[in-house]
């Protein structure tokens, strides 16, 4: 299944207080389908899921649902490392009307192959939602490796994987060995480009947040034949995706959000705001990527 080619990894607003701002919620949705991104993944890594509480987050589901009104796939976040808490919370997004879960490797139990098939493959059997897999080695420590994704793609509502590996061998093993309608996104925005050349179908950002036009006219002239563009425009907007990741995110694209005139709040703790010489650095190399509002 294609969701579209640049989605959106969505930051979480926050008001003053550190509730959920349902207001710079729904300015934010509207700026990002401005701005390049052709779907939206909610209460990720990038949407600080650990911190939002299970009411949260439905009701983030709902709102999300309502404000976007079928104009694009929203992908819920909807994983822990409990499989019977994810197979719930699934339950409760499928109710509130999203168009696909997407499912994280699970953390710090550090399970095997073998379990983690079973994990997805319960919680894929629970539900009639399209499934996405989430493999993220670096946050969850643990590896799906490109045999147990080829597995868990035969399952029918199992349809695509974010692959944030790095590991291009496993992810061109995923490309070769699926069916022509299981989709790869990359989950590293540095990876986009290379990612597409062995046959990925886009990728699921957080620097499109800022960039996602940019990232749109990347794949499009890669996509035509332009190789050359391709490149350049890849080359020319590593460095605010490298920006954008100096600190642990969101915090640097809530900064560069606010930047751009779009107010999403802090970050709830553990997470801290950039500092003001951060903030102060990123604003310069947004000037000299011409990402900045005018």
């Amino acid at each position: 299944m294609n969701f579209g080619s640049v989605l959106t990894a969505m930051v979480t607003p926050f008001s003053q207080n550190n509730d959920i701002d349902y207001d710079q919620t729904e300015i934010l949705i509207e700026y990002l389908l401005d701005n390049g991104t052709e779907g939206l993944v909610i209460n990720g890594t990038t949407g600080e899921s650990p911190t939002l509480s299970i009411e949260e987050k439905i009701n983030l589901f709902k709102h999300v649902v309502k404000v976007v009104n079928q104009r694009v796939p929203v992908i819920a976040g909807t994983s822990s490392n409990d499989t019977a808490a994810s197979i719930a919370l699934t339950k409760e997004a499928e109710k509130a009307g999203v168009d696909a879960a997407m499912i994280v490797a699970p953390y710090y139990n550090n399970p095997s192959q073998r379990g983690m098939y079973e994990h997805f493959k319960a919680i894929a059997n629970a539900t009639s939602l399209p499934v996405v897999l989430y493999n993220i080695p670096g946050r969850s420590v643990v590896t799906i490796n490109a045999e147990t994704i080829i597995k868990l793609s035969k399952i029918d509502n199992i349809v695509s994987v974010k692959e944030a590996s790095g590991d291009l061998d496993l992810v061109s093993q995923v490309i070769e060995e699926t069916s022509d309608d299981f989709s790869v996104y990359s989950g590293e925005d540095g990876l986009t480009l290379p990612m597409l050349a062995i046959g990925s179908d886009g990728v699921i950002s957080v620097s499109s947040h800022i960039i996602g036009n940019e990232m749109q006219r990347m794949v499009k002239a890669y996509r035509t034949g332009n190789i050359q563009d391709a490149a350049s425009i890849h080359r020319r907007t590593l460095p605010i995706m490298r920006e954008l990741f100096k600190s642990p995110s969101p915090a640097p694209v809530k900064a560069a959000l606010e930047i751009n005139g779009v107010n999403t709040g802090g970050v709830r703790l553990p997470l801290l705001s950039i500092t003001a010489d951060e903030k102060k650095a990123l604003k310069i190399i947004m000037d000299n990527q011409k990402v900045s509002a005018k």
